[in-house]
């Protein structure tokens, strides 16, 4: 007779790499570093913050917004606390800027993209 339980926690690999070194949490999804957000933004012209979180796994309520300081104003993203984090500071580096909905008082950012080229080795 086969076993067919499933196991508790599965890793599995994706196209930047490996799993060793990240925490899972089942509930939260799946964490990622902030070199790996830099490298994925700056492969694209641009990025809409749905195709971070459905890349990177980043589960959580439909509604979430996180605010971060930028440019003297409050800036929210609907990105899990952690991740929003690093995107602000990669904003405040220099590495990647953010497009802004100024529709409502509130500058909500509904995208990415990165603020200096690529320098490939060769």
């Amino acid at each position: 007779m086969t076993d067919t339980t499933v196991p508790e926690t599965e890793t599995r690999s994706d196209t930047l790499g490996s799993n060793a070194g990240r925490i899972e949490d089942p509930e939260l999804g799946r964490h990622c570093t902030q070199a790996q957000l830099r490298r994925f933004i700056k492969s694209r012209a641009y990025i809409p913050m749905h195709e971070l979180r459905r890349r990177f796994e980043l589960n959580g309520a439909a509604d979430e917004l996180t605010a971060i300081r930028y440019d003297g104003r409050l800036v929210f993203m609907g990105l899990p606390e952690r991740e929003a984090q690093m995107i602000g500071d990669l904003v405040r580096q220099g590495e990647v800027g953010v497009e802004l909905s100024l529709d409502p008082e509130a500058a909500v950012a509904v995208g990415v993209f990165a603020m200096r080229p690529v320098m490939r080795g060769g």
